[in-house]
């Protein structure tokens, strides 16, 4: 029993951690998380005090419990049973592939990161690259929506700055959960969106065991009044224009509603424009093909080397305009109760045209919509007139336009310059040509306002 033994110092080593790895989980690991648990609340009582839509609890739960209470959810259970029938697999087999699941799309919100890094990070880019305006800024219409309803935004999607955009626009009022696309899921990025309240969804999937797990994180996410970001059109608009909704997401929040429940679901139309795109030329390429839209390292360290070039050269201006524009909230109550039906695609066609109506009329999608209209070409003196009425004809009907308050002059003089030195137009004396090869980009700017009411459109042709 007191015997030497020897081992060779591998073995030992090995001892040596593993002993070390199990006194840490029972004995020092607890204490830790518990630290770290503490601190979190504190931030989180202190960031409430000043939030117009506190953090709820339920983006607060040990990840763990959540993917718990999603995995032992009777429909899931079913779910599960039938997915084990189906592949002829056992049903702790099927188990572990639901459990796989739930952990791919459960994220694991930290207040910290979101506030502390995400929201700081954000307002910085936003306002590196763009004149960053909220249209309608005046109303405080987050804090005008009833603090029991779950709130969840409905946004057009035009870039991936899109996130950005929205995340630094709304921090002083809440935090929000957004659903991402598989483009994401790479690392850095994963953990990165895990830690700030997004979860991943796979938009192509037919899985039913999957669809049923994501169906039910929406649906206890948004029991529990979680605020969320959502982008019905499932992926970045490669035409500009608003494309036809799907109906993933909102069909399992509507197939979770209770409409004579406590908690009410209100969704709040968010329109984006941009006078410049980051990613239009790679969009509009994508446009002449059947593939998703992939997102690329080796393009983000090309761009990333370009724009530091500019930036320490002092080549580089800013984007234009990057505008948010807020519509008016629509419950889901009330649309049951009015409409008589819950039937997703006509809520999803009522949400998207709340959205288009909402979406900002900015300079550069104005010049391209009348030059594109032109055939390419104007005289400089009929686009500042088509410009100039347009302009006031929507400000008449209340449609969502942004413009400096010295008048239509100077951002249209600033647009025109802005599409001057990218090379997408030349001015010739009173003319004004759209250079070869760049008539599609004009396109896909002018179809970001596609959406006026034809009633604006026939008023500046009638003046």
């Amino acid at each position: 029993m007191f015997n030497t033994v020897e081992l060779p110092i591998w073995a030992l080593v090995l001892i040596c951690l593993l002993a070390a790895v199990t006194a840490a989980s029972h004995l020092l690991f607890p204490s830790v998380r518990w630290f770290f648990r503490r601190r979190a609340e504190r931030v989180v009582a202190r960031l409430n005090t000043r939030l117009t839509r506190p953090i709820q609890p339920f983006k607060l739960a040990q990840r763990h419990d959540m993917i718990q209470s999603i995995l032992y959810d009777p429909d899931v259970i079913r779910a599960v049973n039938e997915y084990a029938d189906e592949k002829g697999v056992p049903d702790n087999v099927a188990f572990e592939t639901a459990e796989r699941y739930a952990r791919e799309i459960v994220p694991a919100f930290s207040a910290s990161v979101y506030y502390g890094i995400g929201t700081r990070l954000a307002r910085w880019l936003a306002r590196a690259f763009y004149r960053v305006r909220v249209v309608n800024q005046d109303r405080n219409i987050i804090g005008e929506i009833d603090p029991d309803a779950t709130v969840v935004a409905i946004m057009n999607h035009r870039s991936n700055m899109d996130y950005v955009l929205v995340t630094y626009l709304v921090a002083g009022d809440t935090s929000l959960s957004y659903a991402v696309g598989e483009w994401a899921s790479r690392w850095p990025l994963r953990p990165i969106i895990k830690a700030m309240g997004g979860y991943f969804i796979r938009r192509k999937s037919l899985n039913p065991l999957y669809r049923k797990v994501l169906a039910r994180y929406v649906q206890l996410a948004t029991k529990e009044g979680v605020t969320q970001a959502v982008f019905p059109e499932g992926g970045l608009s490669r035409t500009g224009a608003l494309q036809k909704p799907k109906l993933g997401i909102l069909s399992y929040i509507i197939d979770g509603f209770d409409s004579d429940g406590p908690r009410d679901v209100v969704f709040l139309p968010v329109g984006l424009n941009y006078d410049r795109v980051l990613e239009d030329r790679t969009l509009i390429a994508a446009a002449d093909t059947s593939k998703r839209f992939r997102f690329r390292w080796i393009t983000v360290f090309r761009y990333m080397r370009r724009h530091l070039w500019q930036r320490v050269t002092g080549q580089f201006h800013r984007l234009g305009f990057a505008a948010v524009s807020f519509g008016e909230p629509v419950s889901l109550k009330a649309f049951v109760s009015e409409k008589g039906t819950s039937d997703p695609e006509q809520l999803a066609d009522y949400l998207m045209h709340e959205v288009g109506c909402a979406v900002p009329i900015l300079p550069v999608p104005l010049i391209a919509r009348h030059l594109v209209a032109q055939g390419g070409e104007a005289s400089l003196q009929a686009l500042r007139a088509d410009f100039t009425h347009e302009v006031q004809s929507a400000e008449h009907d209340a449609s969502e336009v942004h413009l400096p308050v010295d008048g239509p002059a100077k951002p249209m003089h600033d647009a025109l310059r802005m599409l001057e030195v990218r090379g997408v137009i030349k001015m010739d004396k009173d003319k004004v040509h759209v250079t070869d090869g760049f008539l599609p980009l004009m396109e896909y700017y002018a179809a970001s306002i596609s959406h006026v009411p034809a009633r604006i459109i026939d008023k500046v042709s009638a003046t």
